[in-house]
C-alpha cells in the first residue's frame, strides 16, 4: 500500500503553470517537476515566470545568501 496517495485529478480552482508546455492548467495535469504552483488564480500562474525571475534577483542580491565576510577571513587565515 503506498504512503501517499498520488493525485490524478485537480482540484478546481488551484492553478499552475507547466513549464514543459508553457501553459496554465486548472489542477495538476502534468508532472509536479515539470510545473510551479499551486496558484490562488488563473492571472497568478499565468505570471508565474515573472514571479520566479524576480523571486530568484532577490535572492542572487540578498546579502544573507552571501557569505562573502566568511570567505576573506579563511583567507587570511583566521
Amino acid at each position: 500500500m503506498a504512503l501517499f496517495k498520488r493525485r490524478t485529478v485537480g482540484r478546481p480552482g488551484e492553478w499552475f503553470y507547466c513549464l514543459k508546455h508553457a501553459t496554465v492548467e486548472e489542477g495538476p495535469q502534468c508532472r509536479a517537476a515539470d510545473r510551479f504552483g499551486p496558484y490562488a488564480t488563473r492571472e497568478e500562474a499565468t505570471h508565474a515566470m515573472e514571479t520566479a525571475r524576480e523571486r530568484n534577483l532577490e535572492w542572487e542580491t540578498d546579502p544573507r545568501w552571501h557569505d562573502k565576510g566568511r570567505g576573506d577571513e579563511q583567507n587570511d587565515g583566521g
